[in-house]
């Protein structure tokens, strides 16, 4: 049974699974789909076709599944798609897809979104991740698992940041951000390994692999696809394997300074 406060505008054809909270002044469309154990603070609104799955919080004043913010919107079927444990936390925007995009944004599980954050379209978010407050991602961004994005950042359209990734907070990345790695600054650039977050998750001897691989790759000055290409053919380590495959593939180029850059 679901505890739904009086005041809660619930549209005909919406599903609510068991034991939701409904907060007061909540706004919930005919096509969405809420998991059990849910909570929905007061005076969120949940638009649009819209599927939130299990153990979620919803705090206040978020607005999720709204049209998005994309000119060419010409109400299309679109939805967003919505894992389970996730926290989002107040006055965060959420928009689903776009037709040009796939028609769908979807957010993995056990994910936390501060205050402020913005998801914009046909983003993809992995699990486990955390956006500070105010972090902003526009259309077609794609997360992996355990990235940190630091508070007031934003990220441009079309970015893919990769595994144990983490960007500092009030950077802008515009880039590519390879997994394991940290990158900083406005325009953001990689600073090194995201030692923090791997010592949290990652064998040291993975761990040291990575060094070696960082260090190839970025701070030789040779060609980056060129050292990417070698290691992948001569490293034994499936993490290694992971990031030289993620720089081989990147359409927006990896934000690194070579040896005979200024600044």
């Amino acid at each position: 049974m679901s505890n739904i406060h009086t005041t809660a505008v619930i549209e005909e054809g919406a599903v609510i699974g068991n034991n939701v909270t409904i907060g007061p002044f909540v706004t919930i469309s005919s096509q969405t789909v809420i998991g059990d154990d849910t909570v929905i603070d007061a005076h969120t609104i949940i638009a649009g076709k819209t599927t939130i799955g299990k153990g979620n919080h919803i705090f206040s004043h978020a607005v999720v599944g709204s049209i998005p913010q994309d000119l060419k919107f010409n109400g299309e079927d679109v939805e967003l798609i919505i894992g389970d444990n996730n926290k989002i936390r107040e006055f965060t925007l959420i928009n689903p897809g776009t037709e040009g995009g796939g028609g769908v944004t979807k957010i993995g599980n056990n994910n936390l979104l501060m205050g402020y954050v913005h998801l914009g379209h046909d983003v993809i978010m992995g699990n486990n991740c955390i956006l500070a407050n105010a972090a902003t991602l526009a259309g077609h961004v794609i997360l992996g698992n355990n990235v940190v994005v630091g508070g007031l950042t934003p990220v441009h359209q079309f970015v893919k940041i990769g595994d144990f990734a983490m960007i500092a907070g009030a950077s802008a990345l515009s880039q590519d951000v390879p997994p394991f790695c940290l990158a900083e600054g406005n325009r953001a650039t990689l600073r090194g390994l995201n030692l923090t977050g791997l010592r949290r998750q990652i064998e040291r001897d993975e761990i040291n692999a990575l060094k070696v691989a960082y260090k190839e790759l970025f701070e030789r000055g040779e060609a980056l696809q060129a050292s990417a290409e070698r290691l992948l053919d001569s490293t034994e380590s499936d993490n290694v394997k992971k990031l030289v495959k993620f720089i081989m593939e990147s359409k927006r180029g990896i934000p690194f300074k070579r040896k005979n850059d200024n600044g």
